[in-house]
C-alpha cells in the first residue's frame, strides 16, 4: 500500500539507507540546485536539506528521483502492476457465469471504495498563519538555474474549481513568488485551471486557488497525469493507492486539500491581475520567456507545527520529473488504448520531454496502417501535442531507442514514408516559430507492402536472424567455450 503522507516515506527511505540528511547550511540560490541535480543525474539518493539558509523548514529534495523510489511510494512493484489492474477495470467483455459475475462485481469494487473522504481534523492545520503573519520568504523556494527570473516553489499542488460546474482540478504548475504575500501562477495555454481562471475572469468573479506542497506521494502523482477534465485527481489517487484520500475544507477559501500535506498556501486570483512571471530553467532544458500570468493574493498559509518542505529540480534531462513521466507512459497504455486498439506498445522517451516524442508499435494489418495511427494520436487529448511520431512494426521493442533508431534510418523511403503537418505544440515549446502551434512529422518505419507501392522485385527483404536450433544449441553450450 502507498505511504499516507511525506514523512512515513522519508522515514522508510532513510530506514533502506536510499535518503541522506545534509546538516550543513545550504543556500537556495543555485546551491541546493547545484547539489539536487548532481545527486539526481548520478542515481543517487533522496536528500533532506536541513539547514536551508532563511528558512526555518527542513526540505526534501529528489524524493522521487529513481524509479525504485517512485514504485516504494506508490506501493507497488512495477509500473505495469498499476497498467494492468486499469486495464483489467477496461475491458469491455461482458461476464459469464457466476465466475464472471464475481469478478465484474470486484472491479466495481475497486473503484467504489476509493473516492476521497472528508475529515474536520487536519495535522495540515495545525498552525495557521492569516493577513501579516504570512511570509512566503520564510518559504524555502529555490532559484535554480542562474538566469532564473526569481524563486520558484516547483512542487506546489495547486487546487481550483471550474466556477460553474464546480468540477475540481489538481495540478502541477512552477509558482513564482513574487513577494511575501503574492504568487505567480504558470498556467499554460492547454491546462484545466487556465480555463477556470478564464471562466471566473468572464464572469467577473474572484478565483480561490489553495496549493498544497508534501502531499501524500499518489496525491503528488495524480496531479502530474494527463487525466480527462472530467476525472477527479482525487478519485484516480485512491484507486492507484488503494485507500481513499483524507480532504480537509481550507480556512480561507471553499476549496479541499489533502489533510495530511506539509503546508498548505491559500489565497484568490482578482480577474486580469497579471505579473511578468519568468525566465525560468525549465523542464526542456532551456530557459522559457517571460510572459504575464496571474498573480496570487496570498490570504491564509497553513501547516503541520514541524513541517517538511517539498521541491524538485528540472532542467536538462534526466531529472526527478522521469520517473514521473514513466509512471504515466506506462499507467496509460490502456487507456490509449481503447481509443486507439491498433497499438501494441508506446514510448515517450524522456529526451523528448514526454510529450515531444511518441514510439508506436502495431500489428500491422492494411497498407497505411501506420498513417492512420499516426492521426489517432494526434487526435488523442493531450497526446495531440506529440510532434514527432515513429509507428515501428510489433516485433520492434519501443523501448530499445537502438533497435527504434534501427528500424527508423533503414526502414524509411524519406519521400514516401514520411508525413508532415502542423498543429498544437507545448506552451514550452521553443523550437516551433511561433507560439502554440507548429510543424509535426509522422514516420512509418515498418516493413513496406507492394499495396503500399513497395513493389521491388522480391519484395520486403527478409531481416537477419539467427538459426533458432543453432542459437538454442550454443546456448547450451555456451559455459565449454569458456567465454
Amino acid at each position: 500500500m502507498a505511504f499516507d503522507d511525506l514523512r512515513g516515506l522519508l522515514k522508510a527511505l532513510e530506514k533502506d539507507g536510499d535518503l541522506k540528511r545534509v546538516k550543513a547550511e545550504v543556500d537556495p540560490h543555485l546551491e541546493v540546485g547545484e547539489i539536487t541535480d548532481r545527486v539526481n543525474k548520478a542515481g543517487g539518493p533522496a536528500l533532506l536539506f536541513e539547514n536551508v539558509k532563511g528558512s526555518r523548514l527542513p526540505l526534501a529534495m529528489n524524493v522521487y528521483g529513481t524509479d525504485r523510489r517512485l514504485l516504494k511510494a506508490l506501493g507497488l512493484d512495477s509500473y505495469e502492476e498499476i497498467s494492468e489492474r486499469i486495464g483489467a477495470l477496461l475491458r469491455p467483455e461482458l461476464p459469464q457465469g457466476f465466475v464472471g459475475v464475481r469478478e465484474a462485481f470486484g472491479k466495481l469494487a475497486s473503484v467504489a471504495h476509493v473516492p476521497p473522504k472528508k475529515v474536520k481534523s487536519a495535522p495540515v492545520q495545525e498552525i495557521v498563519l492569516k493577513g501579516d503573519d504570512v511570509d512566503l520568504d520564510a518559504l524555502p523556494a529555490l532559484f535554480t538555474w542562474p538566469r532564473d527570473g526569481g524563486s520558484f516553489f516547483n512542487l506546489g499542488l495547486t487546487h481550483t474549481r471550474h466556477p460553474e460546474t464546480g468540477m475540481r482540478n489538481l495540478g502541477l504548475y512552477r509558482l513564482q513568488r513574487h513577494d511575501r504575500r503574492t504568487i505567480g501562477m504558470h498556467w499554460q495555454i492547454h491546462k484545466d485551471s487556465r480555463n477556470h481562471y478564464q471562466v471566473a475572469a468572464r464572469r467577473g468573479e474572484r478565483l480561490p486557488v489553495a496549493i498544497a506542497f508534501g502531499c501524500p506521494p499518489a496525491v503528488t502523482y495524480a496531479s502530474t497525469a494527463p487525466l480527462p477534465a472530467d476525472i477527479d485527481e482525487y478519485l484516480f489517487a485512491g484507486y492507484l493507492r488503494g485507500k481513499r484520500v483524507e480532504l480537509t475544507d481550507c480556512v480561507t477559501v471553499p476549496l479541499q486539500v489533502p489533510a495530511r500535506a506539509e503546508v498548505v498556501v491559500e489565497g484568490w486570483l482578482e480577474p486580469g491581475r497579471m505579473l511578468p512571471e519568468g525566465p525560468f530553467g525549465d523542464h526542456t532544458g532551456f530557459y522559457t520567456p517571460q510572459e504575464p500570468f496571474p498573480a496570487l493574493d496570498v490570504e491564509c498559509v497553513t501547516m503541520r507545527r514541524d513541517p517538511v518542505f517539498q521541491s524538485i529540480v528540472v532542467g536538462r534531462p534526466p531529472t526527478e520529473d522521469g520517473p514521473l513521466g514513466r509512471a504515466t507512459e506506462r499507467f496509460f497504455l490502456p487507456l490509449l488504448r481503447i481509443i486507439i486498439p491498433d497499438i501494441v506498445d508506446y514510448h515517450l522517451p524522456e529526451a523528448g520531454g514526454f510529450h515531444n516524442c511518441a514510439i508506436i508499435s502495431i500489428d500491422k494489418k492494411y497498407p497505411k496502417h501506420a498513417q492512420k495511427v499516426m492521426s489517432a494520436v494526434w487526435g488523442a487529448h493531450m497526446m495531440s501535442l506529440t510532434k514527432l511520431i515513429i509507428v515501428v512494426d510489433s516485433d520492434c521493442d519501443v523501448h530499445d531507442l537502438h533497435e527504434v533508431a534501427w528500424r527508423a534510418l533503414g526502414n524509411v523511403d524519406y519521400a514516401r514514408d514520411l508525413l508532415l503537418t502542423e498543429g498544437p505544440v507545448d506552451h514550452l515549446d521553443h523550437a516551433s516559430y511561433q507560439q502554440f502551434w507548429g510543424g509535426k512529422a509522422g514516420i512509418d518505419a515498418t516493413a513496406k507492402w507492394p499495396e503500399e507501392g513497395y513493389t521491388r522485385d522480391g519484395g520486403w527483404p527478409e531481416m537477419v536472424r539467427s538459426d533458432p536450433a543453432v542459437a538454442e544449441r550454443v546456448t547450451g553450450r555456451w559455459k565449454e567455450y569458456g567465454l
